[in-house]
């Protein structure tokens, strides 16, 4: 590209670059997340059957349409008895293991403990087995639930799905209840509903994004428990309470509501306990009571990620005859979420689910006779031998044959115990042998009730549970084969769009830095310290992400970049002024804004302890916290109000009385006052309230109606005919700009938490700041300027408490003003919550043309008429446009080539990939913001142009 690219060639070649990458991250996206491997169909009577023997059913099975006869056909080939008639499921959402069953094999706090005195008593006196059930993430509540049911983990992408259920079609645990005729009720969660669509013979959903509800969100399911409990008519009776996960949304771990929450919760268990399984009066059958929690919570309530706080949910046995003795060993246990499935299925005589890769838990079988506690292993490893054939050649499995453990006929296998090793298929191969091995021999034994009888059971059980462990861990962890050619597309795609990106950005910055019109240096000008250090930044990032530490604490990356930049500001500032010339009004309010930026920047950076591994460190909102809501009330308050100051000064910043900017300032006072109201009056009120609901829907239509008659009305209200081309396109886009950010920033302040009003005020300030510099002379280049802005941008990101894990994402504020849940409307609220400092920089960007057109008004592109708008719009709409794009692109191509070779990493699901998730959503807020900014500049040009030529053509005439 060695002459000067058009602007339309310029815009031809963004798109392509945009259009391109676009298309490779959906490529990559889809090629690298993982759908689990799943088996088609589901259990039958061929799970009974030996893995190596024929897989069709039984044959008699297919014409067994009565489900009671089902249910006989599968206890007969089972051979185990099942105690229980019902089955009663409570899942306390987000209720942390550690509340019930301490940590670390210390009791609970002691206001944990008070909390819940009957379920501890209950512990204590051996009636309940508790286990801390480690969940896979993202812990959120759709894919935690899908794991309970089918036993099977689904693919990291569920998070995605869990604001839009689908009906679960994979084999799972409800279905083969349903299958053998029983009758289910479900009160509580909706997702249940979704998940299992006409499944329920009775229920009453409710919706679970509602968090401010954290009563009667639950009194909705405890109102039929009366009822329910007194029913005959019922096998299962699933209670979904979502209380407490939402009190931990609004208040955290420690929220004052979360004593009385875990008092309730206690108290709905012991209701369950003495009616539904002590009280004999009705002849409804043995009831096994389980209590479980699909994720736990950080301390600030959230949830999503991989940290011990999200994963460790709840497992609680009450009824199972466990004969633990003592309190400790009824506490210090330990599975898998995953192992509810073949739990349940064994104790209640269904096959276990098709995908199931969980395993038995662990004490749950001991009141079962020797022989059917080593069949419920058989039936297991069967189960689980069944998935590994799926990934595993066949030829692996040289000698096994149908029934040859049971007959001894196992040609060319042998069939003495060995010490297991070789690959991981090896080794699993002959764990199973082993145990299939000691299983035959017990049984040739069993009929003596001799010591070496009692040795063989315990080799036996125990060989199983090694086998049944490895292959749970291996199956678990295995994904389906990545498609390289198709991931080498999506990678190469990104690559072309990078350097297309790159290219154009270059040719743009060679036609403007080395015309000599404008006065730059040469090519020796790229040596200067601002500019090494913009590279320098993007170096660092690049190579930071190979490191998974890195990705966790990147925020620190950002602060200390944003603020080395302003140093280097500083640095410069003082280089260019001559101190011996005494005072200077224009380089004192340089210097003090400089200042100030480190200032804020300094306190950004202090107000939330980002990151993963250091958030237990104090920093400013947790002092605000720790003194008093008061305080943090009336930083909410001033910080509101002075928002609402600085935005009106900038309306007026211009001298521009008209009319239409008038209408503007009345319309954000009006929503600012709204703001207030709702800060003031409703904030605190964490049920749903109707007229809360109203106020933020009238600040929702008054800041669009703001926005976007702002962009619309206000170049067509420009007739100044004292001024020039560019000086009127200036106010205007300064005008527009400084609507913009502020109907953001009042969209922020009633969205956020309380917290972070302060900051939403300091990231509004050293915009206003930095604009200033950049209209004074800041002797730095736009593109530097503008680069400045993205990281800036970033850096407040993550002082919003955000940070590259799934449990920073504030829920609570995606439902501020819905009625009625809609998976859209809370999605794109989570998303502007998200993104509140990486747009609002974004949106700035228009401010900030307007600002530059205004001290180039009477440069050479004003003076020379024959200047077309297409050669305007590039040279004052390039910069902007390209600068943001180029570091995205290069962020997230680098980023992709990193999770790529990262792919075997330990940490791939935990840390690499919500990062990509987060890299992903990066790039959409890029994309967006850049189209805003090129669609006003490029409108108010257009109608600015269009009105001054019929101004020329009616004075002519």
């Amino acid at each position: 590209m060695t002459t000067a690219m058009t602007c339309t060639r310029l815009t031809i070649f963004t798109v392509a670059g945009i259009f391109l990458q676009i298309i490779g991250l959906s490529i990559f996206v889809f090629g690298f997340f993982p759908v689990k491997p799943t088996l088609s169909g589901v259990s039958g009577s061929d799970s009974y059957r030996d893995p190596f023997c024929d897989s069709s059913p039984i044959s008699n099975e297919s014409e067994l349409h009565h489900p009671e006869k089902l249910k006989l056909l599968y206890q007969e080939l089972s051979g185990i008895s099942s105690k229980y008639d019902r089955l009663i499921l409570m899942v306390i959402d987000g209720l942390p293991a550690e509340f019930v069953l301490g940590k670390d094999g210390k009791p609970p706090w002691k206001v944990w403990k008070e909390s819940m005195p009957y379920t501890q008593s209950l512990l204590a006196n051996g009636d309940a087995i508790g286990y801390h059930a480690k969940a896979a993430p993202p812990t959120v509540t759709m894919p935690r639930l899908k794991a309970m049911v089918s036993g099977a983990i689904g693919g990291f992408l569920d998070v995605a799905f869990n604001f839009n259920t689908q009906a679960l079609l994979d084999d799972n645990i409800l279905g083969q209840f349903f299958r053998i005729g029983w009758k289910m009720v479900m009160l509580g969660d909706e997702t249940w509903l979704k998940l299992f669509p006409g499944l329920f013979m009775r229920h009453d959903g409710v919706s679970s994004f509602f968090v401010k509800d954290t009563v009667q969100v639950d009194r909705n399911v405890s109102r039929h428990l009366p009822d329910e409990l007194n029913s005959d008519d019922w096998n299962l009776l699933i209670l979904h309470y979502l209380g407490l996960d939402h009190v931990g949304h609004t208040g955290g771990r420690n929220s004052p509501l979360m004593h009385a929450k875990l008092k309730e919760m206690d108290d709905i268990v012991r209701t369950m306990h003495l009616k539904a399984m002590m009280d004999r009066s009705h002849d409804q059958g043995q009831t096994l009571l389980i209590i479980v929690s699909d994720h736990g919570m950080t301390e600030n309530g959230n949830h999503g990620g991989s940290s011990y706080e999200e994963t460790d949910s709840l497992m609680l046995f009450i009824g199972l005859n466990s004969n633990k003795s003592d309190y400790a060993s009824a506490t210090n246990n330990v599975a898998f979420q995953v192992d509810l499935a073949p739990t349940l299925a064994l104790l209640f005589g269904v096959p276990i689910p098709k995908n199931n890769v969980g395993v038995l838990v662990p004490g749950t079988l001991s009141s079962l006779r020797d022989f059917e506690q080593l069949r419920a292993l058989e039936l297991n490893s069967w189960q689980l031998l069944r998935l590994m054939q799926a990934q595993i050649q066949s030829s692996s499995f040289p000698g096994f044959s149908c029934n040859c453990f049971l007959d001894g006929t196992c040609e060319g296998l042998d069939l003495d115990i060995s010490e297991c090793s070789g690959d991981k298929e090896k080794q699993l191969i002959c764990l199973f042998r082993n145990a299939a091995v000691l299983h035959g021999i017990w049984k040739s034994k069993k009929s003596t009730e001799s010591s070496s009888a009692m040795e063989d059971f315990s080799r036996a059980l125990d060989a199983y549970n090694t086998f049944l462990k490895t292959a749970s861990e291996w199956l678990a962890s295995k994904t389906t084969e990545k498609p390289v050619l198709l991931l080498g597309l999506g990678v190469g795609a990104m690559l072309i769009s990078c350097f297309i990106c790159a290219t154009v950005f270059l040719s743009l910055f060679k036609e403007v830095y080395h015309e000599p019109k404008d006065q730059v240096c040469s090519l020796s000008y790229l040596l200067n310290l601002e500019e090494m250090f913009v590279g320098a930044l993007l170096l660092i990032l690049v190579i930071s992400m190979g490191s998974s530490s890195m990705v966790e604490e990147e925020h620190y990356i950002w602060h200390f970049m944003v603020s080395t930049f302003y140093l280097l500001l500083l640095f410069k500032t003082a280089k260019s002024f001559n101190f011996s010339k005494g005072m200077n009004i224009l380089r004192d309010f340089k210097f003090g804004s400089i200042f100030s930026l480190l200032i804020s920047g300094r306190l950004l950076r202090g107000w939330h302890q980002g990151g993963v591994n250091w958030t237990y460190l104090p920093d400013i909102s947790k002092w605000l916290q720790q003194v008093g809501s008061g305080y943090v009330k009336w930083i909410q308050l001033i910080s509101n109000f002075l928002v609402i100051v600085l935005g009106l000064y900038t309306l007026f910043r211009t001298g521009s009385n008209r009319k239409s900017v008038r209408i503007l300032a009345f319309v954000f006072s009006t929503c600012g006052f709204l703001v207030l109201l709702h800060a003031g009056r409703y904030q605190d009120d964490m049920s749903t309230d109707f007229g809360a609901t109203v106020t933020v829907k009238v600040i929702y239509y008054l800041l669009s109606i703001s926005a976007i008659g702002a962009s619309l009305v206000l170049p067509w209200s420009a007739r100044n005919k004292d001024k020039s081309f560019l000086a009127e396109v200036s106010d205007c886009l300064y005008l527009i700009g400084s609507a913009y950010i502020l109907c953001w920033c009042l969209l922020q302040l009633l969205l956020q938490q309380p917290i972070n009003s302060g900051p939403i005020l300091l990231l509004l300030l050293q915009i206003l700041t930095i604009l200033f510099l950049s209209s004074n002379d800041l002797q730095v280049n736009e593109w530097v300027e503008i680069a400045a802005l993205y990281y800036m941008g970033m850096a407040g990101h993550f002082a919003l408490g955000n940070s590259n894990t799934l449990a920073t994402i504030d829920v609570a504020g995606a439902f501020i003003g819905i009625s009625s849940h809609s998976t859209i409307l809370s999605g794109i609220l989570m998303f502007i919550i998200t993104y509140a400092s990486p747009m609002l920089f974004l949106l700035s960007l228009v401010m900030y043309i307007g600002a530059k057109l205004r001290n180039h008004s009477n440069s050479t592109i004003s003076t020379h008429r024959e200047t077309s708008l297409g050669q305007i719009l590039k040279l004052k709409l390039g910069f902007p446009c390209l600068v943001p794009l180029c570091i995205n692109s290069i962020l997230l191509t680098a980023y992709t080539v990193v999770l790529l070779l990262m792919r075997n990493h330990l940490f791939v699901w935990s840390v690499f990939s919500p990062k990509y998730l987060y890299v992903c959503a990066t790039t959409v807020c890029t994309y967006i913001g850049v189209c805003i900014v090129a669609a006003t500049v490029t409108y108010t040009f257009s109608v600015t142009t269009f009105l001054r030529s019929n101004r020329t053509r009616h004075n002519n005439s």
